[in-house]
């Protein structure tokens, strides 16, 4: 099965966590595989720590050090640091369910990744 979901950003560069989303879906799986994929190429997608709220901030944080949104860019639309940051990120990931549950670490979320924002997004799961 896919479900198709829109998600709205606010910012250029944000992490929006999409757990919930995911877990309301699986719940009824006894075991398998969701697979999240994202189809922009300016988003990417990625499991990392929610329990504090200052680990997404400080990837983001680091992004635009290292990926700044000017530079010396050969890429017209302005765009070409987004595009570097879905490439290092990905477009897509897999959690394991068992017992309708995904199974992540304790601390870990799935983030959607904007990184040319905001705009209206869509991601995709198929379970």
């Amino acid at each position: 099965m896919i479900k198709q979901f829109s998600i709205k950003t606010s910012k250029r560069n944000e992490f929006i966590d999409i757990t919930a989303q995911i877990q309301d879906l699986v719940e009824d799986i006894s075991e398998g595989v969701v697979t999240v994929f994202v189809p922009h190429t300016t988003t990417g997608i990625t499991i990392n720590e929610n329990a504090d709220p200052d680990v997404p901030r400080d990837i983001l944080k680091k992004l635009e050090e290292l990926i700044p949104q000017r530079d010396n860019y050969s890429h017209m639309e302005g765009n070409s640091d987004a595009h570097i940051k879905a490439s290092l990120f990905g477009s897509s990931v897999r959690v394991i369910i068992k017992d309708g549950q995904l199974l992540l670490g304790t601390w870990q979320s799935i983030f959607f990744c904007e990184f040319d924002g905001p705009r209206t997004r869509k991601f995709y799961v198929q379970f």
